[in-house]
């Protein structure tokens, strides 16, 4: 009888694959790989786009300035702990700059998040800015459009809203992305903190 890999044995294969990968030129400019954190049981799963200095320096997802942004979105606003949601991105290296990455730099790692999220099967999927929401979604439609209604990826929920890297250039959008959040509470059956 075959025996079932638990859910963090199996991210881990996955993180060791990718620490191997070389199918681009970002694992030649940056300093580590940001595979992602949080629960492997988690039901919400936030997506961002590519690693920025403070996460190439670290390993981590969303630790600097935006990542702070992120966290007290998950702890003061919807009442959880960072560590019972997951945190990835689309792209798994910082590119130069911290400029979006090609088309490219996503297809030839994309394939890595396609597997946490079959492994986590979150039940709603938080897409964090254009990059990401248009990625899931497979589609050009700006995040301004995008933002608010629920989508499908594969079965699950996909709710696209602003990145935190923008809220802060743009906090007047806190407001909007404070209701794409109730919305998947809702959608979850979770208290909204009062």
């Amino acid at each position: 009888m075959p025996k079932t890999v638990s859910k963090q044995d199996a991210l881990e294969a996955i993180r060791e694959r990718l620490q191997k990968c070389d199918c681009c030129s970002l694992c030649k400019t940056s300093r580590n790989i940001v595979f992602g954190e949080g629960s492997s049981d988690a039901e919400i799963m936030f997506i961002g786009e590519a690693p920025g200095a403070v996460e190439d320096k670290t390993g981590r997802p969303f630790v600097g300035p935006a990542g702070r942004l992120l966290t007290d979105i998950i702890e003061k606003g919807m009442g959880l702990q960072r560590q019972d949601v997951y945190i990835a991105n689309i792209a798994k290296c910082r590119p130069p700059g911290n400029r979006e990455p090609s088309p490219e730099e996503i297809r030839e790692c994309i394939g890595f998040l396609e597997e946490q999220i079959k492994v986590i099967e979150p039940a709603v999927i938080i897409a964090l800015g254009k990059t990401a929401a248009q990625t899931l979604l497979n589609t050009d439609t700006p995040i301004s459009e995008l933002r608010g209604t629920f989508y499908d990826y594969h079965g699950i929920k996909v709710m696209p809203t602003y990145h935190p890297s923008y809220l802060l250039h743009n906090p007047a959008k806190k407001r909007e992305v404070w209701e794409d959040i109730k919305k998947v509470m809702h959608y979850l059956n979770l208290p909204l903190p009062r």
